[in-house]
């Protein structure tokens, strides 16, 4: 029989610990691009186009397009970077629609978890086919009052067992201390090769 007196202590020990402790939760928005406000007009002959769109509280989701490559940046993003940065891949790609957002203690988003597919191209065609084609989970950086968002790692969805636990490692460990434009994102686990390699333009 444990004692009341052995008891007692231990909850008390348990209601000291600091809510820092606990892992990080998740929120979930739909990314609806139907219902954004358009930043720039889309460009019917270079097929672009500039969108800020819902996203968690008051942290906007910033969608573009252009040549078949999309790019998203979340937060509070500086005009700088709404205007000049645009991180996406190689191949044509488009995002998929489910946002999961990491928050930290407070409760207040610190970097999303978005799945990307990639149209790599057939070798032996020449041309985009479901054969190759890649998910690359993409890990991002919240744009805080510094008003730098980016990046922060990749995950193979389909060369790894469990990408989305990595991917939410990755967003728990990396996302605060990243520097944007001067830290490079990397893929994490194993990456097999439909993960096409990813482009970065950052304003100067």
């Amino acid at each position: 029989m444990i004692s009341h007196a052995r008891t007692i202590p231990l909850i008390l020990l348990m209601a000291l610990t600091p809510a820092t402790a606990r892992a990080n939760d998740s929120a979930y928005t739909d990314l609806d691009t139907d219902h954004c406000k358009t930043l720039s007009p889309e460009d019917v002959e270079g097929g672009s186009i500039s969108l800020q769109c819902k996203g968690l509280m008051d942290y906007a989701v910033y969608f573009k397009e252009g040549d078949l490559r999309q790019s998203i940046l979340y937060g509070h993003a500086s005009q700088a970077y709404i205007d000049g940065v645009f991180e996406s891949f190689e191949p044509f790609n488009h995002a998929g629609q489910k946002i999961e957002w990491r928050l930290g203690p407070d409760g207040k988003p610190t970097a999303t978890i978005l799945r990307w597919f990639l149209e790599n191209v057939d070798p032996a065609t020449g041309e985009p086919s479901p054969k190759v084609k890649g998910q690359v989970l993409v890990v991002s950086k919240v744009a805080g009052q510094d008003g730098m968002g980016c990046v922060v790692g990749y995950v193979d969805a389909l060369a790894n067992p469990e990408p989305n636990t990595l991917a939410r490692q990755i967003a728990d460990t990396k996302a605060d201390g990243f520097v944007c434009g001067t830290d490079k994102a990397d893929f994490a686990g194993v990456r097999g090769p439909t993960a096409a390699e990813p482009t970065r333009v950052f304003p100067e």
